[in-house]
């Protein structure tokens, strides 16, 4: 198997309506600049709250890429 080298980032993503739209949105979002996408990782899930109701969703990815090159 040859080696590889993969690129770890963090990306925050938004929603008014699910922790898992607000995921979906980061990825597909990263994924409109980076190629090869391999996995993702959520790592928080948080959410805003205005006059104490809930405004939107928040999720915090994790996400690796390939490096290409030789």
């Amino acid at each position: 198997m040859a080696e590889s080298v993969y690129k770890v980032i963090e990306l925050v993503g938004t929603s008014p309506e699910s922790w898992e739209q607000a995921a979906k949105a980061a990825v597909e979002r990263a994924a409109q600049t980076l190629r090869d996408l391999r996995v993702g990782e959520v790592v928080e899930q948080d959410l805003v709250i205005k006059a104490g109701k809930v405004e939107a969703y928040r999720t915090k990815v994790k996400v690796s890429f390939k490096f290409e090159g030789a």
